[in-house]
């Protein structure tokens, strides 16, 4: 099924057209909106579509998977695989001051200085003296310009994804004046929201839209088809679909999971995309009765994974039984492949689950205490855990609560830690599998369970240093089994995303990290 899901992405997400085509505007509905659209410091997946086409870094990904040259007209790297240097291209920010080495040492700098409250900044880590500068901002770090067109780095060890890391928005430049006119909301004011990608923000209308240009200034604007872009925010994935098939949006970057099948066999405009995501909740080890291992693990073993996918979501996704989904090779293989399934199987294991509670104290669920399940304002999220519920009580017979907050105001209290069970997930920020794993090491701000473990976080450091390919997967499998037999996640499925797009746009594509690009659209008659 996984190479079916492929073979139709690459063939219908491209739609690459060769003709010239009138430039023109173009609606795409989003359902969801962030708080801020500062590259540098979020980690939201909300704001990966504003941020993809209005920011560019020194490279960027290629439909096909390849690293191409953003900022950056050239690189080299040294023979020891450490040093690397960046020559750039004359690129000018969106206001028309040129992008130099500068903007970059910046933005680094401030990533990693803890007052930015970056959530990524461990991504730089890598980088010779980083990690000790965001702990004492006196200690120098490996960052150099030889002049105002080139940068250098020099990494502590070798990193074989360290190209698929510099595209990732963390190491984004931003402007210096721009953020410090308004620290906490220039990325939320066109006037300062000042960029180096193909378009340029002209309107921030709070739970409306976002409105865009076309920037004149950005170094490929000759490929910038369209004249203006807005991202309409319609959170109801029906009504969305309602705009859509009505012809009133171009695009939709979501479709209710029950319409999936019809859409499927229908509509030419219905996108399967290969998302490199897994969703899972958190388990909350200090919280009881999370706090007993066997509960954990009795709860996951408990649901249903195929049942879920064929009859709540009625989708393509695969069933989740681990953190890290198919799709990363490290060492010439897929990491699912080289990893285990840790106990936990696609169908529900009734009677382990039965016996892993009753060993908790709990035997036929008598004397559960009341637990609540937290989850985001989200239609399809709501009925997918509401289908959990109903199998924890068929299975186990105990009662979980679901409790629904807007994201505004359930994003903070998960990052507290207050909560039992939350719902979450995680989608790649770049395509190998250290973009999960790094999540669980002791110091990971996007560590929502706070939990610790002193092999894993030797496992991670471990994998990181090795030169061996083969060894640094071996080490990361052993990471994710240390997190996987603790049970700190529910898995659930490894998610494709299911979209539409008119047949009348064209060069549009979406990448496995569920950023939809707009650089090379255009549009035909309809």
């Amino acid at each position: 099924m996984k190479k079916s899901i492929l073979s139709l992405t690459l063939a219908a997400s491209m739609l690459m057209a060769t003709t010239a085509l009138a430039a023109t505007s173009l609606t795409y509905v989003v359902g969801n909106e962030s708080d801020t659209y500062d590259p540098g410091t979020t980690s939201e997946t909300f704001a990966a579509p504003i941020i993809g086409n209005t920011f560019e870094g020194l490279v960027r990904t290629a439909p096909d998977g390849s690293m191409e040259g953003a900022l950056a007209k050239s690189w080299k790297i040294s023979e020891d695989g450490l040093t690397y240097t960046f020559k750039l291209r004359d690129a000018k920010w969106s206001d028309g001051k040129p992008v130099t080495s500068a903007d970059f040492i910046y933005s680094w700098n401030r990533v990693l200085n803890p007052n930015s409250g970056s959530k990524n900044a461990s991504m730089l880590y890598h980088i010779k003296g980083a990690e000790e500068h965001y702990a004492d901002q006196t200690v120098p770090v490996s960052i150099s310009a030889a002049d105002d067109y080139t940068l250098s780095f020099t990494l502590k060890q070798r990193v074989p994804y360290m190209m698929q890391l510099l595209a990732y928005s963390t190491f984004f430049p931003v402007r210096q004046d721009m953020v410090e006119a308004n620290p906490e909301g220039w990325s939320r004011d066109p006037a300062t929201m000042i960029g180096t990608g193909p378009f340029r923000v002209t309107e921030i209308n709070i739970g409306k839209d976002v409105v865009f240009e076309k920037n004149p200034n950005y170094w490929g604007a000759d490929n910038v088809h369209l004249d203006n872009l807005i991202f309409r925010l319609i959170s109801n994935q029906a009504t969305a679909l309602a705009a859509m098939e009505a012809g009133d949006v171009d695009g939709i970057e979501a479709v209710p999971a029950s319409e999936i099948p019809r859409l499927s066999i229908e509509s030419k405009d219905f996108l399967v995309i290969p998302s490199l995501g897994t969703t899972y909740a958190f388990f909350n080890p200090a919280q009881k009765p999370l706090d007993d291992l066997n509960v954990r693990k009795a709860l996951s073993m408990a649901i249903d994974r195929e049942e879920i996918i064929e009859f709540v979501l009625q989708s393509a996704d695969v069933p989740a039984t681990a953190l890290i989904p198919y799709g990363m090779n490290v060492a010439g293989q897929d990491f699912r492949d080289a990893a285990a399934d840790y106990g936990l199987g696609t169908t529900a294991k009734i009677d382990e689950a039965k016996a892993l509670l009753a060993e908790a104290g709990y035997p036929n669920g008598e004397g559960f205490p009341k637990t609540i399940f937290a989850t985001y304002s989200s239609p399809p999220i709501q009925k997918l855990l509401e289908a959990i519920q109903q199998m924890w009580k068929k299975n186990l017979n105990i009662d979980v609560e679901i409790a629904v907050s807007e994201w505004k105001v359930y994003y903070p209290e998960v990052q507290k830690v207050e909560y039992q069970i939350a719902q979450m997930g995680w989608g790649a920020d770049y395509p190998h599998p250290m973009t999960f794993l790094d999540n669980f090491v002791s110091d990971s701000p996007n560590n929502l369970a706070h939990w610790q473990n002193a092999d894993y976080d030797v496992a991670i450091a471990a994998s990181k240093a090795a030169s061996d390919p083969a060894e640094s997967l071996a080490q990361m499998t052993k990471a994710e089994a240390i997190v996987m037999n603790d049970h700190v996640i529910l898995p659930m499925y490894h998610r494709n995303s299911y979209m539409m797009m008119g047949g009348h746009v064209k060069g549009f594509w979406r990448s496995t990290l569920s950023v939809p690009y707009f650089r090379n659209v255009s549009i035909e008659s309809k």
